[in-house]
C-alpha cells in the first residue's frame, strides 16, 4: 500500500475513532447473550477498526501497534470455541449445551458468568484472524 503524506485529517480522526469502534465492539461482544450481538459482530467490528488504522496509516504501522500473527489468532480462536461447545459431553448432556451460574463479583456485584461467553470469545479470535490475515495477504499482494 502505497503511503500519501498529506493524509493528516485522516490520520488525526482514525486514531480518535478508532477507540469508539473498539468500545463499541466490546459493548456488542458483553452484550451479545441477551440482545443482538457477540462474538461474531463484536470480532467484524473490531476488524472494521484494524481496517481503518491499515488504511490511514499502513500496514507496518498496524504490525508496530498490533504486533499479532492472525493465523496463530484463528488456531486459538477454534481451540477456545469447539473446547467450550464440546466441554459438555465431560457432563454427559448434549454438545454446545452451555451452563452459567450467579456469582457477586467486585464493582459488578450479582452477575451471571456463561461458559457461552467463553463460546463466544472463540468466535471472536476467529472472526478477527480470519478477517485481517484475508485483508492483510490482499494488501500484501499489492
Amino acid at each position: 500500500m502505497k503511503k500519501h503524506t498529506n493524509d493528516v485529517i485522516l490520520e488525526s480522526a482514525t486514531t480518535f475513532i478508532t477507540f469508539i469502534i473498539f468500545l463499541f465492539a466490546v459493548y456488542l461482544f458483553f452484550a451479545g447473550h441477551y440482545t443482538p450481538g457477540g462474538g461474531f459482530i463484536g470480532g467484524l467490528v473490531t476488524a472494521s477498526a484494524l481496517v481503518l488504522v491499515l488504511l490511514a496509516f499502513d500496514i507496518q504501522t498496524l504490525r508496530q501497534i498490533l504486533p499479532v500473527d492472525y493465523k496463530l489468532m484463528t488456531a486459538i480462536g477454534m481451540l477456545i470455541a469447539v473446547l467450550t461447545a464440546s466441554g459438555a459431553l465431560l457432563f454427559n448432556v448434549p454438545f454446545f449445551t452451555h451452563a452459567h451460574d450467579y456469582f457477586n463479583l467486585p464493582l459488578f456485584g450479582k452477575t451471571s458468568l456463561h461458559t457461552a461467553m467463553l463460546f463466544d470469545l472463540g468466535v471472536y479470535l476467529v472472526v478477527v484472524g480470519v478477517t485481517m490475515t484475508i485483508i492483510q495477504t490482499i494488501g500484501e499482494s499489492d
